[in-house]
């Protein structure tokens, strides 16, 4: 029987399964082959781990590769839980931003609060509350999150989320991931950077350069002022509609497990945070802002004089010509305030931030989509804890400020309470029989001061606290172009100074130290509590031994992380066992290679036993792989000097001081080199900067004076 012949459908229907499935038969087996070889990074968010003997499960710290650069990823903290849920366990997962997680400090963050909370009032239950939040995350990372977290028998999700869905991956004020219109091809992207070739093509492409409008170094939330956003963008309204799409994902994710699922409005400082950039409406022309500046500068020196109406009435002539300028309207909310008209005052302050250009706090239709997708949904599984609400009812006149909020959005121990509180009156409504049958009889609810000693909240974690807030936030970018930062930045350090006085008092640590033991004793299984203890037996006490003592153990409790062996090798180099040290940092690099804080700190290892080679090449690591790291640079610029290659020594200091201009050691150290080459002139200018920094650095002056007088 003669072939029949092959007709043209069949022909072209040959041909398109051809081009469709080879490819893809191609890549299938291309992935396949790269998970054999080990190539790339497992891309959930929990890994599998045994502790004790026990399996469990660990954070991965490679999990936000696929939303960040690799050198300036975020991680989340340590946490460990077990694979098998125990009886008599209610498990619930933490999921949002630095503030969900307790920034400045998670040690004192909300969901430890809750913790302590829920084990004082039902003592027959164990309540693993575990943190799986992250800075810089938004809605698109936390869902993927969520999903993650569906594997492991939650009971309940707590979602604080909303401040970082303009500023994090894929929104329109990111620095990070490509922005997309389209949900369906972020989450295909999110999806293909999970799989082995979608790392590997990720890698490529950062090799290759193509990846070079991302950010090398993290610069916090600098890294954001050329990417501001008006209330009017169209793009906007993409961010709004995939916050929705994704909050509405997780009620499905809750639903699926059967837990529970409650969303938080997000709370934010409207009095004490003025907006952090401002932009006209674009359509103003030249005569107008002209117009607009005169009007406003009249305003302005009639506030500096305190004569508020007289500012007011300037403010609302400025307002007629254009309305949009955050400042102006946060400007009126404090003149407003002043003259104790206070609807109005917050109506501005709430205007101020709706209209700040660098979307850094959730703003009102964040908040309504949350209260959309939570309310009347019970039946469920899905609540609302309205924090907005709360945190409004606990403030003068209703405005939400300082009392609660650091700088922002970051909760101060007051704030992480009252959010604490609010969740656990909520939990209460919808815990299970078998949790309620536990609960305490007749025992009200713990109190911030007890919570407070529970957790050994104290004046030395409240100066560490503020310090921090104002080191590392309100002295950096772009707190520093806000309006009234001088008065902000004098408050923080007459609260600081006022703290450390306290401090000063011999037996002040010693009482510290004491009810630091109290409460490990109470709690020996609790890491964060061994890790503050460690800090102050390192930082303030000077008992470097006690404190690696307790890094130790931390280690066991945490045996996957790199964090407590980094810190416990840093205990060992100061009691000069730097080979036991050396140990720990080279462990530190199996499970993270990319710790640039380890290379330095094995660089000073290897120089203090002389090995300077070896020194140079942990420093060159440590530079390449964060390039803004200038005590890396300084390090380096050392050991050079010391080789006589003075010339390289300078450049590497001239290179730190493009990342860091502010930092006094590096003018100070530039100095010194430029002097050996007989550049006085150029040496006297860098001190002179240097004391611009720090005016009272008496080994600045005492160079100073000596360059000088050998000029002179």
């Amino acid at each position: 029987m003669p072939p029949q012949p092959i007709t043209p459908w069949r022909f072209w229907l040959f041909r398109l399964v051809s081009v469709v499935l080879g490819p893809v038969l191609f890549f299938g087996l291309l992935e396949v082959a790269l998970r054999i070889a080990g190539y790339g990074f497992t891309p959930t968010a929990t890994i599998k781990c045994k502790v004790n003997g026990t399996r469990s499960y660990h954070d991965n710290f490679k999990f936000a590769w696929q939303f960040f650069p690799r050198n300036i990823s975020r991680e989340f903290g340590p946490f460990v839980f077990p694979l098998n849920k125990p009886d008599n366990t209610y498990r619930v997962f933490i999921l949002g931003g630095s503030a969900a997680y307790g920034t400045p400090d998670p040690a004192y963050g909300f969901w430890r609060i809750l913790k302590v909370l829920l084990e004082d009032g039902y003592p027959g239950t164990n309540f693993e509350v575990i943190p799986l939040a992250m800075p810089a995350i938004n809605s698109h990372v936390v869902l993927k999150i969520a999903k993650d977290c569906a594997r492991h028998a939650p009971d309940l999700f707590i979602v604080y989320l909303g401040n970082n869905e303009v500023i994090g991956p894929y929104g329109a004020g990111t620095a990070f991931s490509s922005i997309s219109g389209n949900l369906s091809l972020i989450r295909t992207g999110i999806a293909f950077k999970g799989m082995r070739l979608g790392q590997l093509l990720t890698n490529v492409s950062e090799l290759t350069g193509a990846g070079e409008d991302r950010p090398d170094v993290w610069r916090g939330l600098e890294m954001f002022l050329d990417k501001q956003v008006r209330v009017d963008d169209a793009a906007l309204q993409n961010v709004y509609r995939h916050f929705q799409r994704n909050l509405e994902d997780i009620t499905r994710v809750g639903y699926r497990t059967k837990a529970k699922v409650i969303f938080c409005t997000v709370a934010s400082n409207l009095k004490d945070c003025p907006p952090l950039a401002s932009l006209h409406q674009p359509d103003l022309a030249e005569d107008q802002k002209r117009q607009w500046d005169d009007i406003y500068k009249e305003g302005v020196e009639y506030e500096r004089a305190k004569k508020y109406r007289q500012a007011i009435e300037q403010y609302l002539a400025s307002t007629a010509i254009d309305d949009r300028y955050a400042d102006l309207q946060f400007r009126l909310g404090r003149c407003y305030w002043a003259v104790g008209e206070y609807c109005e005052a917050r109506a501005r302050y709430i205007e101020a931030r709706e209209l700040d250009t660098l979307r850094l706090r959730a703003d009102n239709r964040i908040n309504e989509i949350i209260r959309e997708v939570a309310g009347g949904r019970a039946a469920e599984g899905v609540y609302l804890v309205d924090a907005v609400e709360g945190f409004e009812k606990n403030s003068p006149h209703g405005v939400v400020g300082g009392e609660l909020i650091y700088e922002h959005v970051h909760m101060n121990f007051s704030g992480n309470y009252l959010l604490a509180k609010s969740v656990f009156n909520q939990l209460e409504q919808i815990i299970p029989q078998w949790v309620v049958s536990r609960k305490a009889r007749q025992r009200s609810m713990l109190v911030e001061a007890e919570c407070a000693q529970r957790l050994a909240y104290n004046d030395w974690v409240r100066y560490n606290l503020a310090s921090s807030v104002l080191n590392a936030h309100l002295k950096q970018p772009p707190f520093t172009n806000q309006l009234y930062h001088d008065e902000q930045i004098k408050a923080f350090e007459e609260n600081l100074a006022a703290l450390k006085s306290t401090l000063l008092m011999p037996e002040a640590l010693a009482g510290i130290a004491t009810q630091y033991r109290h409460a490990i004793q109470n709690q020996p299984s609790d890491w964060w509590l061994h890790w503050e203890y460690a800090m102050l037996l390192s930082v303030d006490l000077k008992d470097h031994a006690a404190a690696a003592e307790e890094y130790r153990l931390i280690m066991r409790l945490l045996p996957h992380s790199y964090k407590p062996r980094l810190s416990l090798a840093v205990e060992l180099a100061s009691v000069n066992q730097l080979d036991e040290a050396k140990e720990h940092l080279l462990a530190v690099l199996r499970i993270n290679p990319t710790s640039a804080t380890a290379y330095r700190y094995l660089g000073l290892m290897h120089q203090a036993q002389g090995q300077l080679d070896e020194a140079i090449k942990c420093y060159s690591t440590a530079i390449r792989l964060q390039p803004n790291y200038t005590e890396a640079y300084n390090n380096l610029a050392g050991i050079l000097s010391e080789q006589g290659k003075v010339d390289q020594a300078v450049q590497m200091c001239r290179r730190a001081l493009l990342f860091a201009p502010e930092d006094l050691d590096l003018h100070y150290s530039l100095a010194l080199l430029l002097s050996r080459q007989g550049h006085t002139a150029e040496a006297i200018q860098e001190l002179r900067a240097a004391l611009q920094i720090d005016p009272n650095s008496a080994m600045v002056r005492r160079m100073l004076q000596m360059l000088q007088r050998k000029r002179d």
